[in-house]
């Protein structure tokens, strides 16, 4: 079994939400259901993580509603916190969840060339750089983000029942509320969004 870490910042920080990707679903917030992977088992593990990029809020609409969705920046920067949870999923089960949130097809992602290239940006979707981020525990860790860099879209803060859900999974990762709000206010695009108080 090729397993690998999946690592999610946005609302897939709720376990709850990202299992919606896997068994299918709507999750609470949404107005779509996830059709789900092929293979519907549960993650065989996960935990918090962090990510040293910068976390920002870009695009205008989504199925939460109008407003930003969560995105990462492509240059890593020590000085960068972006929490995040990583799941213990099969790669085949990665590529599901990548065409479920591009809704594109991405049944010829090569984890051979992720890893070899470092990134792989597929032909459609918000979320269609594919970026490769090491190992931990002798798993490769994956995650994706927009093809265009930080700065490139204008920044907008998210709707409130996207912004609730990353709150609940941060919350579930044993942050405070204080740390929550802290967190999600010093990014770019969140400002103004009441998420976490």
């Amino acid at each position: 079994m090729n397993l690998v870490w999946y690592v999610s910042y946005g609302s897939n920080l709720m376990e709850e939400r990202f299992h919606c990707y896997i068994k299918g679903g709507i999750p609470v917030g949404s107005t779509e259901a996830e059709k789900g992977c092929r293979d519907h088992t549960l993650p065989i593990a996960n935990k918090g993580c962090e990510l040293p990029y910068p976390l920002y809020f870009a695009k205008d609409a989504s199925k939460w509603g109008t407003g930003g969705v969560a995105f990462i920046g492509h240059k890593e920067d020590p000085l960068e916190k972006t929490i995040a949870r990583q799941y213990l999923i099969t790669f085949d089960q990665f590529v599901d969840v990548v065409e479920q949130e591009n809704a594109a097809d991405a049944s010829g992602l090569s984890f051979d060339e992720l890893v070899e290239k470092g990134s792989v940006t597929l032909d459609d979707g918000w979320y269609g750089r594919v970026v490769y981020l090491g190992k931990e525990d002798g798993y490769p860790k994956l995650t994706f983000t927009n093809p265009q860099d930080i700065g490139t879209d204008a920044f907008h803060k998210p709707a409130e029942p996207y912004a609730q859900t990353i709150a609940k999974g941060l919350s579930e990762l044993s942050y405070s509320d204080e740390e929550i709000t802290s967190y999600l206010e010093s990014r770019h695009g969140f400002q103004s969004s009441q998420a976490g108080k």
